[in-house]
């Protein structure tokens, strides 16, 4: 017996309906360099919800390390190199979040990263969780929003310590012109 394929669910209201998310991440426009926006798609899966339903409070931070690291990828700067190569590497120090809508099962997310603060051992950032508009133009519903900061420290010994100018070097340079 042929069992039919399952319609596709609609999504509730206000919602776009699920689709393929974009290939590559972040929109090529988008810089990622000092004071550029990084974006990052993200799709709702259903081990990022929890029991009502809706994003798990504490995947919005999985979902802004993912979009940090996609980020610092798209500047050149490989995590694992930076342990290898310079004996260091980022790591949290502090985060400040705020949830203003939920996120919910297969909605599509635009996750941003924008440096707010350089400083001599540490970087702090402004990120975004925002449900992808359904029409290009559009501005996405604000979901989540934090400031994280991250601090440079020697893997060895795990203490703080200054950022490697080659690596502010990647950081601060100005976004190529479009």
């Amino acid at each position: 017996m042929k069992v039919p394929p399952a319609a596709a669910p609609t999504p509730p209201p206000g919602r776009p309906k699920a689709g393929s998310a974009p290939l590559g991440g972040s929109d090529p426009q988008s810089g990622g360099a000092w004071g550029q926006h990084f974006n990052w798609p993200v799709r709702v899966y259903w081990e990022d919800t929890d029991a009502g339903g809706i994003v798990f409070y504490a995947n919005y931070l999985k979902f802004f390390e993912r979009a940090r690291t996609e980020w610092l990828r798209g500047l050149g700067i490989q995590q694992q190199g930076l342990r290898e190569k310079l004996g260091g590497m980022f790591v949290v120090t502090d985060t400040q979040v705020r949830y203003l809508r939920p996120a919910r099962l297969d909605d599509l997310l635009l996750v941003t990263a924008r440096v707010l603060e350089v400083g001599k051992a540490s970087l702090t950032i402004r990120q975004t969780a925002l449900l992808k508009a359904q029409q290009d133009g559009e501005a996405g519903s604000l979901l989540c929003e934090g400031s994280i900061r991250i601090g440079w420290v020697n893997t060895a010994a795990m203490r703080p310590q200054r950022i490697p100018a080659e690596v502010l070097d990647v950081i601060q340079a100005p976004a190529p012109n479009t």
